[in-house]
């Protein structure tokens, strides 16, 4: 498997991937992925596609641009993989590739909204106990940060999204 940065021509594939990954709601988070690449908010440097041997897109994650109190920090999400490839180590491999992106792009933080007993093995911890607010209280211990490397104590307060989150 190979993970690499997406071009103009995976944009379909990262469709079907997304929509296949998240056929519970189909086309929401296929909308999102397809808002974001059109707002100010995105980084292509931070959507990456995970490539199988024979060259098929399996799977996607994107970190596009959001504030904590204003400063600069990333929005992890959607993460999706074909779920004929879930379960073999995609999505932890794509996780760990878009993290790594964006510390040596020297980003702060990355927060998301998951599964604290998935997320936690990245490094990812509920975001109060950086003093980071979810834009939605309700989600509780699943809004998650993951400091890196050029994180500095002083960036608390509320959390917010690249637009498109808020049209959600």
């Amino acid at each position: 498997m190979l993970i690499r940065r997406e071009t103009p021509d995976d944009v379909k594939a990262i469709t079907d991937v997304t929509d296949a990954a998240f056929a519970a709601n189909p086309g929401g988070e296929a909308w999102l992925v397809t808002e974001l690449r059109g707002d100010a908010g995105w980084i292509p440097a931070l959507s990456l596609v995970a490539e199988s041997p024979t060259g098929e897109v399996v799977g996607h994650v994107v970190c596009t641009r959001a504030t904590v109190n204003g400063a600069p920090a990333l929005g992890l999400g959607p993460l999706g993989v074909r779920p004929d490839h879930q379960r073999q180590g995609v999505g932890k491999a794509l996780v760990h590739a878009v993290l790594g992106a964006a510390d040596a792009l020297g980003e702060p933080l990355v927060a998301l909204l998951g599964d604290p007993g998935y997320y936690s093995r990245f490094g990812f911890r509920p975001a109060g106990q950086c003093g980071i607010e979810p834009p939605n209280p309700e989600w509780g211990p699943y809004f998650q940060v993951r400091t890196l490397h050029s994180y500095s104590p002083n960036l608390r307060g509320p959390f917010r999204y690249a637009e498109p989150f808020e049209r959600l």
